[in-house]
């Protein structure tokens, strides 16, 4: 997810409940070969990853076979373990590109695309993730398609472009999914993405509608004890120290590319559910740097009566 599993937030989840793969915020193939020298170096921030995140895939969107390609090589050369398209987002920004969503409407150049990233991958795995459809259910045209370039994994975001995330997913339509990649006799793997909120509620999810597995977006927002195998459920006080140490490493990591702000959309998801947390935030929502954020924290850890 743009701006939130960035490089500091993925090493967190990798220590408090790594999932089994994580996947890079997605960055413009097109931004890679056309931007500047200070733009490209901004989208290869979004790309750096250590080795705690292993199983780690990078996630690009493009409408441009060359450039596809050439980020696909990009990513061999830097040691990714997989090359993600996304053929689902709906951001009018990406569409205009071409890209995203707007994918589902060009089936043709959607194959060009998986072809170049196979081609400039160097054999690493290449898998998409998209919806079921841009205004209506098309997954009986559309999913057929993209198996036709043998991908190793097709993620379905089960709703519409059109439905964004405003109604409930419907799950039915990844088991249809499967369906379709057995009758076609296809190597893919189906997995379903879309009001996942736990990992016991993905595991249901894949047994009852017979994906191959899960995956997890929102619901990692301030929890990155999500994937833990244990169940862990944070305190109050370790969501807010874990809090100070996100921000501590995004400061570290990329305080000289990316606006501070962006660290206050994760303070309102880790800051939510008990007496003073709306206090909190809005105290939150006033600092400017890692050294503030502690202070305020702190603050409100020592304060008598605050933590049970």
């Amino acid at each position: 997810m743009a701006d939130v599993t960035d490089v500091a937030f993925r090493r967190i989840i990798a220590k408090y409940g790594k999932p089994d793969v994580l996947w890079t915020e997605f960055v413009s193939a097109d931004g890679l070969l056309f931007a500047d020298k200070a733009g490209r170096e901004k989208l290869l921030k979004d790309l750096e990853f250590s080795e705690v995140e292993r199983p780690i895939v990078a996630q690009f969107f493009s409408a441009r076979p060359d450039a596809m390609k050439e980020a696909a090589g990009l990513a061999s050369r830097l040691g990714f373990d997989g090359i993600d398209i996304n053929m689902g987002c709906p951001d009018r920004s990406i569409e205009k590109q071409g890209a995203g969503a707007a994918m589902i409407k060009n089936p043709k150049l959607a194959r060009e695309i998986i072809r170049a990233a196979k081609e400039g991958g160097n054999g690493l795995p290449v898998s998409v993730k998209t919806r079921i459809g841009y205004n209506k259910d098309e997954l009986e045209t559309w999913l057929p398609e993209l198996l036709a370039e043998e991908p190793a994994v097709v993620t379905i975001h089960a709703r519409t472009r059109k439905e964004m995330s405003k109604v409930p997913a419907r799950w039915e339509h990844v088991l249809r999914a499967v369906e379709i990649c057995d009758e076609m006799k296809s190597d893919a793997l189906i997995f379903g993405n879309g009001d996942v909120e736990s990992l016991a509620d993905a595991k249901e999810k894949v047994e009852k509608w017979h994906a191959d597995g899960a995956m997890l977006g929102r619901a990692v927002f301030g929890n990155p004890w999500l994937f833990s195998k244990d169940g862990h459920i944070p305190t109050i006080e370790e969501r807010l120290k874990t809090l100070v140490e996100h921000t501590k490493l995004f400061e570290e990591l990329l305080g000289d590319y990316k606006n501070f702000a962006v660290m206050k959309k994760h303070y309102k998801a880790y800051v939510t559910g008990w007496d003073g947390a709306r206090e909190l935030r809005a105290q939150l929502m006033e600092v400017s740097n890692a050294s503030e954020v502690e202070a305020v924290v702190s603050q409100f850890i020592h304060r008598e009566g605050i933590l049970t």
